[in-house]
């Protein structure tokens, strides 16, 4: 009997420690959403490029277009750079610009 009561406790504070980390968790990834934005924001190159920005557990998946390859290249360098960044998926596509007719 005393097992399983040391197995329910243990249980227990498992769980509140599962609840005190998701939400810091979360908290972390809003703050480096927060900096990836205002790092790609504040470079003259990607900025005014339509991106998405999104963070899990410290991995950073850029979504959205720009209109030259380096300036993809350039998100996804500015991106590692920023603290808590663990990785970077980078889904940006190149959007060319058709000339005038």
């Amino acid at each position: 009997m005393n097992s399983t009561v040391n197995k329910r406790y243990a249980l227990a504070a498992i769980l509140v420690a599962l609840a005190l980390v998701v939400p810091a968790l979360r908290a972390d990834d809003d703050a480096i959403v927060d900096k990836v934005r205002q790092r790609l924001n504040n470079d003259p190159d990607v900025k005014g490029s339509r991106l998405s920005i999104e963070a899990k557990d410290g991995v950073v998946t850029l979504k959205g277009t720009v209109t030259e390859e380096r300036f993809k290249s350039k998100a996804d360098k500015l991106t590692r750079r920023v603290a808590g960044v663990k990785n970077v998926v980078n889904q940006l596509t190149v959007e060319v610009s058709k000339p005038p007719r």
